[in-house]
């Protein structure tokens, strides 16, 4: 049987993954933002198994809420990066960090 262990386990896995995303990967803001949304996830996972294994549904109702936002969040990055990639034709980290406006 799956216990609690192996989801904290698990999410623990992909947050670190997240982290060293973040770290070794400086020049694609791609990159950047799935490491995000990958640490994002596994903050997510921690709050289904603790809602599952304390019998509340106030983190699982929580998680679709963080979800709802963070599918906004990803498509409105995307979209203010596809629009810089047509002004400057490149989206290094580099560049994106001297945006003027």
């Amino acid at each position: 049987m799956i216990g609690l262990e192996h989801y904290l386990t698990v999410a623990a896995t992909l947050f670190v993954i997240g982290i060293f995303g973040l770290f070794l990967n400086r020049k694609n803001v791609i990159i950047l933002l799935m490491s995000i949304e990958l640490m994002l996830l596994s903050v997510n996972i921690n709050l289904v198994a603790f809602s599952s294994y304390l019998g509340d549904l106030t983190g699982q109702v929580f998680t679709l809420f963080v979800l709802t936002v963070a599918a906004a969040e990803a498509a409105i990055g995307l979209a203010i990066l596809v629009s810089f990639f047509r002004n400057r034709g490149t989206i290094a980290v580099e560049d994106v960090n001297v945006m003027k406006g």
